[in-house]
C-alpha cells in the first residue's frame, strides 16, 4: 500500500477526491512525499529491530523486591524505566490498563454504569463503590456528590447546548469567577478519595478463574515479589474539553483506578489465593497486591488501600515512586518548555492547574511502536516514550489464547490511537479539530471550532504541535511480537 504523504497540499493537488468525476494521476510532490514517508518508516523499523534483537541483559537473579505492573501506554515507558533505575531488584511489567477486567462500574450518586474496558470488548462484570452493609454512609456519600455537582449539573444543558452554549458565558460566566480565582491561586481543595470499589456479584469460582486468567495474560504466574504494584493511570488538567484523550484508552477513556483496586482486592483474597494454588499459581503468603494510580501529567503516584502494609514496607515504596517521578519529570520537562525550571515538579503541577494551559502534557504524541515481548528485550533501553510495551512470554501461553487477545484488542486500540495522532498531524484541518482555544463543546458529543461549522474530529493542533514544530512524527504503527510466526499468522488469518 502506498504510504500517505507528509504534506497535505500535495494530497490536495494530486489525488482523487470523493465524488470527483475523474481520478487525476498523483502529482510529482505526492511521489516524493510517499518515498520520504516510506524511508522514514523503514529507518524507524530498522532501528527498532536492531534494538530488539541485540543481546539481552541478564535478568537480576533471586526474588524481586518489587514488581510493578503499568499500562502499556507509551507514557508509562518513561516511568517504568525510571522506577527500575531506583533499585536492582525492581521488575516492571506492561499490561493493558483495564487489567483484564471487563467491568462496568457504577459510582455512588450515578445512575449509569461506566464501561472500564477497551471499546472493542463488552463488559461482563459489574462493580460499585457502594459499601456493603453501610446504607447510611452510602446515602450520605451519594448526597455529597450530588450536591457538589448540582450547579454544574443544572447548568450543563445550557453550557453544552447547540444554541445556548454561545450565550452561556455572558449569562453565567460571573458564577465561575470564585472558582477560577481559587484555581489560579492553587487553593482548590483536594477531592475526597473514592470509596473502595468491589464486584457486585461474582461467585467464588468465577473470582478464581478471573484471577488466574489475568495473571496468565500478564505472564505473572511465579516468582512473586513481596509487593506487587498494580498501577492504572489517569491525568489531571483543567478547562480541557479533550481531557478524556489523556486518560486510559484501555479503560474506555476513564482512569484506571477502579480496575487496579478491583484486581488488587481480588488477588489479596485468601479464597482466591487457595484456588490459584490448585491451578498451579502459588502466591507466597507474604505477597501483597497494592493498587495505584499514575498521574501522567505530574508523574505522581497515588497508592490505595495500604492498611495491611507495614510502615517498613510502605515507606521505601513511596520513596522509590517519588524518585522515579522526579526522574520522569526531568526527562519530560524539555518537551514541555520547562527545561529551565528550577523545580520541574512545581512547574508541571502549575501547568496542570492552569485554566489557560493548552498543553498540560503531550499525551501519546510520538507513539510509533507496539512491542509484545519479555521485559528483558527492552529493559534499560530507552524507547523515548514512543512504544506501547506489553509483557508477553509465548512459551507460557498454552494454546496461544493470550496471543490472540493481544492482536485483537490492545494492538487494535493502539493502532486507532496511532492513526488519530497520524491524521491529526498530517492534515489537522481535515482529520484534526483545529485550534483548541476556539473550541466550544456542543451537546457533550463534540466540539465546534468557533461559533459555527461542522463538528470537528481528531485532536486539536495543540496536542501535536508546540507552535514551532510538530511533536508527533507521523509514522504508521510498527507492531513487534515475540512469538512463532506460524501462530501469529493463524490469528491474523
Amino acid at each position: 500500500m502506498t504510504p500517505p504523504c507528509t504534506r497535505p497540499c500535495a494530497l490536495s493537488k494530486g489525488l482523487k477526491r470523493p465524488g470527483s468525476a475523474r481520478a487525476d494521476a498523483p502529482s510529482a510532490d505526492y511521489g516524493v512525499d510517499a518515498i520520504m514517508q516510506s524511508a522514514a518508516e523503514h529507518a524507524f523499523r530498522r532501528g527498532l529491530s536492531g534494538a530488539l534483537t541485540a543481546p539481552v541483559k541478564a535478568t537480576p537473579e533471586g526474588r524481586p523486591s518489587l514488581q510493578a505492573a503499568f499500562c502499556i501506554d507509551v507514557r508509562s515507558e518513561v516511568f517504568r524505566r525510571a522506577l527500575e533505575e531506583t533499585g536492582p531488584g525492581i521488575q516492571t511489567l506492561g499490561f493493558a490498563g483495564f487489567f483484564g477486567l471487563p467491568v462496568a462500574h457504577t459510582a455512588l450518586g450515578n445512575d449509569a454504569a461506566m464501561p472500564q474496558l477497551p471499546v472493542v470488548l463488552a463488559p461482563g462484570l459489574q462493580s460499585t463503590d457502594a459499601q456493603p452493609g453501610a446504607a447510611a454512609a452510602n446515602a450520605d456519600r451519594a448526597l455529597e456528590r450530588a450536591a457538589a455537582k448540582s450547579f454544574k449539573g443544572a447548568a450543563k444543558p445550557f453550557r453544552s447546548g447547540g444554541v445556548s452554549c454561545f450565550g452561556f458565558v455572558e449569562a453565567a460566566g460571573l458564577g465561575y469567577l470564585a472558582e477560577m480565582g481559587r484555581d489560579a491561586l492553587g487553593l482548590a481543595p483536594k477531592a475526597a478519595p473514592n470509596p473502595k470499589p468491589h464486584f457486585t456479584s461474582l461467585d467464588p469460582e468465577t473470582r478464581i478463574t478471573t484471577a488466574a486468567a489475568v495473571l496468565g495474560a500478564m505472564s505473572l504466574t511465579h516468582d512473586f515479589a513481596p509487593i506487587v504494584l498494580l498501577a492504572g493511570h489517569g491525568s489531571s488538567c483543567r478547562n480541557n474539553p479533550h481531557a478524556r484523550g489523556l486518560d486510559c484508552g484501555a479503560c474506555g477513556g476513564q482512569n484506571g483506578e477502579v480496575n487496579a483496586r478491583l484486581l488488587a482486592g481480588l488477588l489479596n483474597e485468601l479464597l482466591v489465593r487457595a484456588g490459584l494454588k490448585e491451578k498451579g499459581i502459588e502466591v507466597p503468603g507474604d505477597t501483597r497486591f497494592v493498587a495505584a494510580l499514575h498521574d501522567t501529567t505530574t508523574d505522581e503516584v497515588t497508592l490505595y488501600d495500604t492498611d495491611d502494609l507495614s510502615p517498613g514496607a510502605l515507606a521505601p515504596l513511596k520513596a522509590q515512586l517519588a524518585a522515579a517521578g522526579r526522574a520522569a519529570r526531568a526527562e519530560r520537562a524539555p518537551n514541555l518548555g520547562l527545561s529551565d525550571a528550577v523545580d520541574p515538579a512545581l512547574a508541571i503541577a502549575a501547568k496542570a492547574k492552569s485554566w489557560a494551559e493548552t498543553r498540560p502534557e503531550w499525551g501519546l504524541a510520538d507513539c510509533a511502536a507496539f512491542i509484545a515481548a519479555p521485559r528483558s528485550r527492552t529493559r534499560a533501553r530507552s524507547r523515548g516514550g514512543r512504544a506501547f510495551l506489553h509483557d508477553y512470554v509465548w512459551q507460557e501461553d498454552q494454546g496461544f489464547g493470550t496471543l490472540e487477545l493481544l492482536l485483537t484488542a490492545p494492538v487494535v486500540v493502539a493502532s486507532w490511537i496511532s492513526l488519530q495522532y497520524y491524521g491529526s498531524t498530517l492534515d489537522n484541518r481535515a482529520f484534526g479539530s483545529g485550534d483548541k482555544t476556539l473550541h466550544n463543546v456542543v451537546g457533550g458529543v463534540g466540539v465546534l471550532e468557533g461559533n459555527g461549522g461542522d463538528l470537528r474530529v481528531g485532536l486539536p493542533l495543540q496536542s501535536v504541535h508546540d507552535g514551532t514544530r510538530a511533536m508527533h512524527r507521523p509514522l504508521r504503527l510498527t507492531v513487534a511480537v515475540e512469538a512463532p510466526a506460524e501462530e501469529i499468522e493463524k490469528v491474523l488469518t
